[in-house]
């Protein structure tokens, strides 16, 4: 494993862990299909991607695994024109323990 985060794809490709990690991450993106290939639409911004490479340690601070994600370059974007609202559904671990505890209590 390489403890150099590599800052370019150029870079990255020089490394065959990064390349995996690279492979890794497009095959997810085809499975999971979280992109659909449409024509590019006229007088609208095409927002560009960017590969950020970041190496996951453990608690002695030895790299254990290279990952490697497809980010979008969000802000290209212009709230009414390229997209009208967005919203990622999570919920915090103590909202989680809250409903269970409150959902396990009994009367």
């Amino acid at each position: 494993m390489s403890h150099i985060e590599p800052t370019s794809v150029k870079e990255a490709c020089k490394d065959e862990n990064w390349v995996k990690a690279i492979n890794e991450e497009l095959d997810r993106i085809e499975k999971n299909e979280t992109w659909d290939w449409v024509p590019r639409p006229k007088n609208k911004n095409i927002i560009g991607t960017k590969w950020v490479f970041k190496n996951k340690m453990n608690e002695n601070g030895q790299v254990i695994k290279s990952k490697a994600r497809l980010v979008c370059k969000g802000y290209a974007q212009v709230e009414g024109i390229d997209f009208e609202e967005t919203c990622a559904p999570m919920a915090r671990l103590e909202a989680i323990r809250m409903f269970l505890a409150f959902s396990s209590h009994k009367k």
